[in-house]
């Protein structure tokens, strides 16, 4: 297969996992490790809906990040999905790295999250301790030494993504823990995800941008089509991108288009520019935001959105 090269006897690959509870830094942490944008950050918690892996290159070895949704308990249909993705994905991976944030005190959702993880006791279990940044050197002391005491973990790592505060050492520690084998993606591969998923991603993180707490779980983007303009001149092609944003409420897709349109253009412009930097193309993006009533709670409208 092209892409793969020559690699020593103790190169090593393999799939780690970073748990945590919604808002603790996964996303983050995967884009900062991969050094490209492959899943998609936001302030909101619960954005992450796809297993997306980031595939870290090194010398020595190949780390393939997979990035779960926020495991917590479930109040909705969507909820019990996502969690049995997460339980599925555990059983699979080389390494967990459950993200705990300095700035926070532990709390039930991390001891939830600790006691599943108890559940898959042959998968080794690395705490990282995310935006280290944000706290005084002691308060990290104290953060280090009480996720110390949540269980029992083959290693703790402070870390800052903002300001790539011992990311490489988060890398070490993750791919020590990996089997020896060759590697599993050609160089230069980020991501196995599909180019409509990540479109799909984008749109759906422009769209929350700056919204209010109500929509993040409500919001679902599905590709409808990506086709090439007919009759385009040489040397300038055009990708036509078609969107449908779907939300449970009338009352939200108002708030999604906003005054006069106004926040559906500034969404569009936005997720463009995402997309055409992904995809190396111009684009011209057609979005279109549609009601799909309760459908975090309808299993045909779940399995219509690909969840």
């Amino acid at each position: 297969m092209t892409g793969f090269t020559e690699h020593s006897d103790n190169y090593r690959a393999g799939f780690a996992c970073l748990v945590g509870r919604p808002n603790a830094g996964k996303s983050t942490l995967t884009n900062a490790l991969v050094g490209s944008k492959v899943a998609i950050t936001s302030s909101k918690p619960q954005t992450t809906r796809h297993t997306i892996r980031g595939i870290v290159h090194r010398e020595d070895s190949q780390l393939i990040l997979v990035d779960t949704p926020g495991l917590h308990r479930p109040r909705t249909l969507l909820g019990q999905r996502l969690n049995e993705l997460v339980a599925a994905t555990l059983a699979e991976v080389d390494v967990i790295g459950m993200c705990l944030p300095a700035d926070e005190k532990i709390g039930p959702g991390d001891r939830y999250i600790a006691a599943q993880l108890e559940a898959v006791p042959r998968t080794p279990k690395v705490a990282i301790v995310t935006k280290s940044d944000r706290v005084s050197k002691d308060a990290l002391g104290e953060a280090l030494l009480s996720v110390s005491k949540l269980m029992e973990w083959a290693d703790v790592v402070p870390v800052s993504s903002t300001t790539d505060f011992q990311v490489d050492t988060v890398a070490d520690v993750l791919t020590s823990h990996l089997p020896k084998s060759p590697p599993l993606y050609p160089e230069g591969e980020l991501t196995d995800e599909p180019e409509r998923i990540m479109v799909a991603e984008l749109v759906r993180e422009a769209a929350l941008e700056g919204v209010r707490d109500e929509l993040p779980h409500s919001l679902a983007a599905v590709v409808e089509e990506m086709v090439p303009r007919e009759g385009r001149p040489e040397g300038s092609p055009l990708l036509d991108v078609r969107v449908n944003l779907f939300v449970e409420r009338s009352s939200q897709k108002a708030i999604i288009i906003g005054r006069g349109g106004s926040r559906l253009k500034d969404i569009g412009t936005r997720a463009r520019a995402g997309i055409e930097a992904l995809l190396g193309t111009r684009v011209y993006l057609d979005l279109h935001v549609k009601i799909a009533k309760d459908w975090q709670r309808d299993p045909k409208e779940l399995g219509r959105l690909g969840f």
